[in-house]
């Protein structure tokens, strides 16, 4: 075969494996309708969650009365998650000894609540809904897992339960032989384990929860790096009434109290983060999930 022949075979064949996309770069789509969007613009600024106007969350809640949320909030140089595309941007939540909300002395939280979330009447908590988010650990802002963590809940507008947490850490109460601390927990209104699964140091962990207010179900999807979600569990029954607000953030607990939060002991010195990505609630009636 003529030289010229065999370099141009090769560069063909070059060209049609370039071609080939891998499967692990692509990006997963959205493929049911939104509710709300909580997916971070690349442009977005620190200072953007600030203002009503230019914040997809409420710029007022739920904070240390004393901060900023262009004080909490970070934009770690780390890849999208599963569902962010080259638009979006992972988001950091942190929090400090100055993470004081209100008078609640025994907490240290950031939570950051979708501005288009009401308390009641929210088209979140109605009908089938199914909220997605990534999580990624920061290692130079690591959880005490000696301390139990909420991260994010669904919290019920009277304020008096939450109708799931997504938690980690030591369980205040729980027998840590069967909630380890270095595990992510769903918990669901009564405190019962629905499912839980190892933290993982460096690659993104996708969750998503379906709560069907209808029948009073929850059930679980997981999946880690770029891979596909799938069921971790059935539709179990869980108490979904009580309508509230979904929270993304951190909430650290006290050790040594059973006044949780109004006192008990937090560390001094604490700058600890989540990462999270892919945030976004869509509407699942008639089964629809994007996986």
């Amino acid at each position: 075969m003529h030289a010229s022949t065999i370099f141009g075979f090769l560069a063909a064949a070059a060209t049609a494996v370039l071609a080939v996309p891998h499967p692990h770069k692509e990006k997963a789509a959205v493929k049911c309708p939104l509710i709300f969007d909580g997916r971070i613009k690349s442009r977005t600024l620190p200072t953007d969650f600030d203002s009503s106007s230019t914040s997809l969350f409420n710029p007022d809640n739920v904070k240390g009365s004393s901060l900023k949320w262009s004080q909490i909030v970070k934009f770690p140089k780390e890849k999208g998650s599963r569902f962010d595309n080259c638009s979006h941007k992972p988001l950091e939540v942190t929090i400090s000894d100055e993470s004081v909300f209100k008078t609640q002395y025994g907490f240290r939280r950031a939570g950051l609540i979708f501005a288009a979330d009401t308390n009641t009447g929210s088209p979140a908590s109605k009908g089938v809904k199914t909220l997605h988010f990534s999580v990624k650990q920061d290692l130079k802002r690591p959880l005490n897992l000696t301390h139990e963590y909420l991260n994010i809940w669904h919290e019920t507008s009277d304020w008096s339960a939450n109708q799931f947490n997504f938690q980690t850490g030591t369980i205040i109460g729980q027998d840590t032989r069967k909630l380890p601390k270095n595990t992510f927990k769903i918990m669901s209104r009564e405190n019962k384990l629905i499912w839980q699964t190892p933290i993982e140091k460096k690659e993104w962990q996708n969750f998503a929860i379906t709560l069907d207010f209808n029948k009073n179900t929850l059930q679980v999807y997981y999946s880690k790096g770029n891979e596909p979600l799938r069921s971790v569990t059935k539709a179990v029954p869980n108490n979904n009434a009580g309508e509230g607000q979904y929270q993304f953030g951190i909430l650290k607990k006290p050790t040594g109290t059973d006044d949780v939060v109004n006192k008990g002991y937090q560390e001094s010195g604490i700058d600890e983060g989540q990462i999270y990505g892919g945030i976004f609630i869509e509407d699942s009636a008639g089964g629809c999930v994007s996986l």
